[in-house]
Formats: structure tokens, C-alpha cells, sequence
């Protein structure tokens, strides 16, 4: 009985031994290196238990294999015995599993961690982390795009973990994270001893359309194109270089966002303090066009100082053109300053100002009743307009082209391209107007013909035709009508077939019409007159003479 108790209890104790000395598959053991052989170490894991390890697993990436006869080691037991009765372990199982226990940790902590760059993928980049593989991305290389990563494999370094995974084994870090902290300290330190005024060196680091970017020793700062230079500059590169050393102020610092504002231009005189003494009202200065918009040129007078030529300032006669057709850029021009804002920055130039007025140069040496001759370049419904000397035109008005034909019948007579001439009426140089005149090349037949003539005159005129409403009658070249009850004061005498062509007849003028160029004649109106006056010379009927009585006195008298 005391036999049979004391094999159990040995059993007991046998099996809680077995237990307790061998280790668990899929642990992590403490091994002792025995030997090292054929590239392999082999390492005692206790239990009389021996497994191999290539010793590759004992070196980091890029480093040679860091074990000796001796070491007490970390493995991972992945099977306590194989075919050939060894144990089944790896070195580098252990270390990932170390290597997963620590960066977890960190992780949790927000702690950095160390490793080295050592593989190329799609993407980005491989990183040993002492055992645990992680994928560094492009993105996360450094601040700024890496071109060639060579000199950052191998290269012992910290890392902060972005992102981790241990099921799937998965872990993303970053080398920007780090280098951003660090800038972040460095920029503040730096930015700290920066102030707005302050006059610095610093080195071009990179040029961009709207200005360059200024290393002031660790903190980058933004030189704008418009704080490069007083004058107009199209493109950072015409003032600076990358890699140059420049001297440079310090206009504003974002303590918040650490930006920092930098100007050169700011380091000399502002041209613009002395614009009204060197550029007064009404003076003409030669500058060179720097750039052509629709609305006008803008010219350079001095190096900070520009210009605007408004485009109606632009040319005398050129109303409607492109400033691009008057003007070309780089073109040396002289201007007038017609009118300076100190506060706005702005100046105003003139550059049909420095030319003389076409019209006054026209009024000169054409006055009214000069004969001109010109190339018709329009024709209206109102007139023709004929090209002048000094590329200017002059207008014939309908009612100026002809004495004898209305004004939209005379002006048939003309085409464009046609050369004629004129008289110069009238010159108006404010509003810019030329009136001419065709007719007045030639005398007004109206005028000379009725020159002394006014109403109430008696005119002997020829019968040039018989109509049925009366007689047409011709004078000193003049052509007038008379109508049927005109043509005598009894009724029965208002036949014009009593008057045969060629006929000498006497009529009294009723009106005389400059705008209508016509005279109105009356046979009626001068016996009615006649009448009149023989009354009055010769008696009254009221006194008992006859009128036959009267009229043949009066007309005894005149014979």
C-alpha cells in the first residue's frame, strides 16, 4: 500500500517537472549558443533540447551576424521536436515578437523609435525597427520630395509610428514627423530672435511665380515678387538666384503660423518720395512701355515709377484702336504727366499730348474759304467725310454739296475713294470738327440773281414755257412760276394761253426764299399795285372820276 502511494506521488512530481522544464510551442525561450557551425549556431534551449539557427537571424540589415559560443539568446520555439529530434526555433521570430511588445508601447506613448532604412517597395520604403518590419511612404521620406534616399539606407535613425496592426502585421511610420517636430523647435527658436525691421542675410532657397523662399538660417521666409524690387518685375528670377546669399528686411512675422514676410526693396529709397519734384504737371519725359492692356500702356518713367497712358490719351485720331497697335512693349516713348496721386501711388500720361493738336495745326494753316483737296473715306446718310492733311477728316454736310440739287440727290453723284475738293467753312478744334463745303466753289446763281431784288420789286421777265397752271418765266438765268390765278387781276385774263414763249412780261415779287431758292412773281399783284398807286395819285372814284378815268390818266402820264 505505502509502495503503491510512494510510484504515484513520483509520477506526480515526475509530470509537474516535465511541465515545468519544458517550454510551451510558440513561446519565446532563453537558448544558450553551444556551437557555431556550417552557418549555423546551435543553441541549447534546455530539456536536453538543441536547435539550429541560421546565423543570418543574428544581424541587422547591412550588418554582420553578432553572436558567439556562449551567448544567451532569445528564440522563438516554434516546435519542440522535429524529424532529426531537434527543436524547431528562430531567432528572428523572437526579435519580431521583442520588437512587437516594445513598439506597441511606444505607440501607446507617442514615443519615437529607431531603425534603419534597408529596401525599396512600390510607394515607399522598408524599415527594420530591431525586428519588426514597417513601410515607410514617400510621402513621409522628408519635407520636401527626396530625390535619391541613398544616403539615408542603412542609417540608424528615429522613426514615429503613424499607424500599427500586430494581427495583420502591419506598421506605417514616419521620418517627416520627426524632422517637422525638430523644425518646429528650430523655427521658433530662430523666429524668436527675429524681429519686424530687422535687416538679415539669407540664402535663396527656392524661386516660384509669385516670389522666392529665403533660408534665414533654419526658418524659411517668403520674399514676394512685389517686395523685390520699386519697379514692375515679371518674374522673381530677373532679381534673384537659387543659392545666392541676399540681404534682406523683415516685414512681418505670424508669431501663430510662423510665416515670415521679407522685402529687398525695402533696403533703398522709395522712388516715389521725390515723383512731384522730378515729375511736374505738363513736363515730357521719355519711358519705355513695360506692359500693353486694353485700356491703355502703362511706361516706366524711372525704375519704381510707372505710368498709365490711358487709351484715350493715346492718339489725336486713333479713337477706337487697340492700344497694342499704337504702342508696342519695350517701345521708348515721350509722355506728359497730366496728373499725379502721391497717395494712391498713381500717374497719369499723356502721349497725343506731346504731339500738337492736328485740328489747331489744321486751323492754322487752313482757314475758312481755303480750297482743300482729299480722298472721300466715307459716305453717310448726313454727308461725305473727306481725309485731311494730319490724318484727320473734314465733313461735306448734304446741304453743302450742291446749289441747284437737293442733298440726298447731289450726294448720288459720289463713291467712296473719290477725290474732290472743297472749301473749309468752318474749323471747330475743341470739338474736334471740319465743316466743308463743294458748292462753294462756285457762285451761288441763286444769289447773284436776286442780288438787290426783295419784295415788292417788279421784275421783267421772258415766258420760257405755257402750262396749264400757269406760265414759267425766266430772269437773269433764274427760273420762277406763275401761277394761273397770278397771271392777271380780272379773272377772264387768267388764261395762260394769252402768252406765247418768249414773251415780255412784268411781275411784282411776293417772296424771296434763300433756303428754298425761290421767288415767288405775280402779274395780279403788280396791277393790284398799280392800281393802288394810280388811285392814290390820280383821284378817287368817290370823287366822281371813273377808274377807266384814273388808269388812263396815269397811263397818259407815263407816255
Amino acid at each position: 500500500m505505502c509502495a503503491k502511494a510512494t510510484m504515484e506521488e513520483f509520477e506526480a512530481m515526475l509530470a509537474e517537472s516535465l511541465e515545468m522544464d519544458t517550454p510551451a510551442e510558440g513561446s519565446v525561450v532563453i537558448g544558450r549558443v553551444i556551437a557555431i557551425e556550417a552557418g549555423q549556431a546551435i543553441i541549447d534551449v534546455g530539456y536536453k533540447m538543441e536547435g539550429r539557427v541560421e546565423l543570418k537571424e543574428f544581424a541587422s540589415p547591412g550588418e554582420a551576424p553578432q553572436v558567439a559560443v556562449g551567448d544567451d539568446v532569445e528564440v522563438f520555439l516554434e516546435r519542440v521536436e522535429n524529424a532529426r529530434g531537434e527543436a524547431v526555433i528562430s531567432r528572428e521570430k523572437a526579435r519580431r515578437e521583442a520588437a512587437w511588445d516594445r513598439l506597441e508601447k511606444a505607440y501607446a506613448d507617442q514615443d519615437r523609435v529607431e531603425g534603419a532604412i534597408f529596401g525599396r517597395v512600390k510607394g515607399g520604403f522598408t524599415v527594420d525597427l530591431g525586428g519588426a518590419v514597417a513601410f515607410l511612404p514617400g510621402s513621409q521620406v522628408d519635407v520636401r520630395p527626396v530625390r535619391d534616399a541613398g544616403p539615408l539606407m542603412g542609417l540608424k535613425q528615429p522613426f514615429q509610428i503613424l499607424k500599427m496592426d500586430r494581427r495583420r502585421g502591419n506598421i506605417v511610420v514616419s521620418r517627416r514627423a520627426i524632422l517637422e517636430e525638430s523644425r518646429a523647435e528650430q523655427r521658433a527658436e530662430v523666429i524668436a530672435k527675429l524681429a519686424e525691421g530687422q535687416i538679415a542675410d539669407g540664402v535663396v532657397k527656392n524661386i516660384t511665380e509669385y516670389g522666392a523662399f529665403v533660408d534665414l538660417g533654419g526658418v524659411d521666409g517668403l520674399l514676394h515678387v512685389t517686395d523685390m524690387a520699386w519697379r514692375r518685375v515679371n518674374h522673381p528670377s530677373e532679381v534673384v538666384t537659387i543659392g545666392e546669399t541676399i540681404k534682406v528686411q523683415v516685414i512681418k512675422i505670424n508669431k501663430e503660423t510662423h510665416r515670415i514676410s521679407l522685402g529687398i526693396k525695402q533696403l533703398q529709397a522709395d522712388p516715389w518720395d521725390s515723383v512731384g519734384q522730378k515729375y511736374p504737371l505738363g513736363s515730357v519725359h521719355q519711358g519705355r512701355v513695360t506692359n500693353i492692356t486694353d485700356y491703355g500702356a502703362f511706361v516706366e518713367l524711372e525704375a519704381g515709377v510707372e505710368g498709365l497712358v490711358h487709351v484715350s490719351e493715346m492718339s489725336w485720331t486713333k479713337k477706337n484702336v487697340h492700344p497694342g497697335k499704337i504702342v508696342s512693349t519695350s517701345q521708348e516713348v515721350d509722355v506728359m504727366v497730366l496728373e499725379i496721386d502721391g497717395d494712391k501711388r498713381r500717374v497719369s500720361l499723356g502721349l497725343k499730348q506731346t504731339l500738337r493738336n492736328p485740328w489747331e495745326v489744321f486751323a492754322e494753316t487752313h482757314p475758312a474759304g481755303t480750297e482743300i483737296e482729299g480722298e472721300i473715306k466715307n459716305i453717310t446718310e448726313f454727308g461725305l467725310f473727306v481725309g485731311l492733311e494730319g490724318d484727320i477728316d473734314g465733313m461735306v454736310h448734304l446741304s453743302d454739296i450742291s446749289w441747284d440739287q437737293r442733298g440726298e440727290d447731289a450726294i448720288q453723284n459720289f463713291r467712296k475713294g473719290d477725290t474732290v475738293q472743297a472749301v473749309v467753312a468752318d474749323v471747330d478744334v475743341e470739338k474736334e470738327r471740319i465743316s466743308l463745303s463743294i458748292k462753294a466753289l462756285e457762285n451761288d446763281s441763286f444769289s447773284d440773281a436776286v442780288e438787290g431784288v426783295k419784295r415788292g420789286s417788279i421784275l421783267t421777265c421772258t415766258v420760257s414755257s405755257i402750262e396749264e397752271g400757269g406760265i414759267e418765266v425766266e430772269f437773269n438765268g433764274m427760273k420762277s412760276f406763275i401761277r394761273r390765278s397770278d397771271l392777271a387781276l380780272e379773272r377772264a385774263d387768267q388764261r395762260p394761253e394769252r402768252f406765247q414763249v418768249g414773251d415780255k412780261v412784268d411781275a411784282r415779287v411776293t417772296s424771296v426764299d434763300s433756303k428754298t431758292r425761290r421767288i415767288g412773281l405775280s402779274i395780279k399783284a403788280r396791277e393790284i399795285a398799280e392800281e393802288k398807286e394810280a388811285v392814290e395819285q390820280y383821284g378817287s372814284s368817290d370823287a366822281g372820276a371813273s377808274l377807266g378815268d384814273i388808269l388812263g390818266a396815269a397811263l397818259k402820264d407815263r407816255s
